[in-house]
């Protein structure tokens, strides 16, 4: 079976020439970057050497400005916990969105058991943050603003620009949480005005086990992993030479390729959504329509009278890989708090997936994932018994309403209260 990866979002192939970058650091370069022998120095220059690498791909002042980690997550709970414990003394209060990523969520909310304060900005229907909204929830105490660049949910670009430059206004460091759109968008952290930063290679075509932290030599940062002193003594620990190296070859193929991946995803972003949307009836978009205000590889859709759960499954037995819901709390099997906070109601997160593009994505992949999904929703809607109690007059549609008569709706209740099991 020939099959199609649309969960992109979730995790990337690593690139041929990642891969063959990382080789001799597994085998014959395998010296610790804290050795003095040879081997280590040949280490200690590959370090160097990715640690450039990133720093070109998002403008930072220096190389000295990136720091390794072992994931995004790792990423933002020391840029989250290591600035609170840094700045305690400035005060103890955060911002963040309503629609951050699970990290941060969960690392302010720890910060909340032991005296830090939190206040989280509402966004607009279509995942927004109002800069001026940013500003209004700022005090004398607060010594972070946490903005997402892109939602890892519903694919919304901030407007991160305008929230950096409050920030500095306040003088207050802005962490902005860019795994989502890392190598896929423009990401300039000097523009932007980030304190900090967070990517992650394997969302590029780089490998799983290592990410990036950028902090400006402005922001003051408290070491969550102690040890050792190794990232400059902000993140203890032996560095995983190999996921390094690939992260930095998959930067600098990310500063090269930026163009044309945007271009190549964007036209199969339109593409994807015109097809399943003539395809198939009572199917909604969530966040912005394709275009500046959403990232190109994401499309958050919610099919209703049926699971997302179960249209992910099907989809794959067919041969079509897609999320139901983001990567990071779909095994929660709950709702997604970015899909309640931007009002969608409960039945339609329910019917919610994500499918998300890469560039080796084929217009033929596009074509074949849009009558597979058509074919798969029209199979799960034979079995919903939602569908049946819409076909007979029970229920409405929520996205496309027919405003259905009630005495008919009261009528055919009651034949079916009648009709035998």
């Amino acid at each position: 079976m020939r099959r199609v990866f649309l969960d992109h979002q979730s995790s990337t192939p690593v690139l041929p020439e990642v891969f063959e970058a990382m080789k001799p650091f597994f085998t014959e370069a395998f010296g610790s970057p804290s050795s003095l022998h040879a081997l280590g120095l040949r280490a200690r220059d590959a370090l160097a050497r990715a640690r450039a690498q990133v720093a070109a791909l998002i403008n930072a002042e220096s190389p000295d400005d990136v720091i390794f980690t072992s994931g995004g997550t790792e990423s933002a709970n020391l840029a989250v916990k290591g600035t609170a414990y840094a700045n305690e003394r400035r005060g103890r209060h955060i911002v963040l969105s309503e629609i951050e990523h699970p990290s941060v969520v969960n690392s302010v909310e720890f910060l909340a058991k032991h005296g830090f304060t939190a206040t989280r900005v509402k966004v607009d229907a279509e995942g927004f943050v109002n800069p001026q909204d940013i500003r209004a929830a700022i005090t004398d105490q607060t010594l972070l603003v946490c903005v997402h660049h892109v939602n890892h949910d519903i694919g919304t670009v901030e407007p991160i620009r305008e929230i950096g430059q409050i920030a500095r206004e306040k003088g207050i460091p802005l962490f902005v949480d860019a795994v989502a759109s890392g190598g896929w968008q423009p990401i300039d952290v000097q523009a932007m005005g980030a304190g900090l930063l967070s990517l992650a290679p394997h969302r590029f075509y780089g490998p799983k086990g290592v990410a990036v932290l950028y902090r400006t030599r402005r922001a003051r940062l408290e070491g969550v992993i102690h040890g050792g002193v190794q990232e400059g003594g902000r993140r203890a620990g032996t560095e995983n030479v190999p996921a390094i190296v690939g992260a930095g070859v998959a930067a600098e193929i990310a500063r090269r390729e930026m163009s044309r991946r945007l271009s190549h995803t964007a036209g199969l972003q339109k593409r994807l959504w015109k097809g399943i949307r003539d395809k198939v009836r009572y199917v909604k978009l969530n966040g912005p329509e394709p275009g500046p205000g959403r990232i190109s590889t994401n499309l958050n859709i919610s099919v209703e009278f049926i699971e997302g759960e179960g249209l992910a499954l099907m989809l794959d037995v067919q041969g079509v890989a897609v999320a139901s819901g983001p990567s990071c709390v779909s095994k929660s099997l709950k709702v997604s708090p970015v899909l309640v906070a931007i009002g969608l109601n409960h039945s339609l997160a329910q019917g919610n997936v994500i499918l998300s593009l890469g560039e080796e994505n084929t217009t033929q992949d596009i074509d074949e994932a849009i009558e597979t999904f058509a074919a798969v929703v029209a199979r799960l809607r034979g079995m919903s018994p939602a569908w049946d109690e819409f076909q007979r007059g029970l229920i409405d549609s929520l996205i496309s309403p027919r405003k259905i008569d009630q005495a008919t709706a009261v009528t055919a209740r009651a034949s079916s209260a009648g009709s035998p099991c």
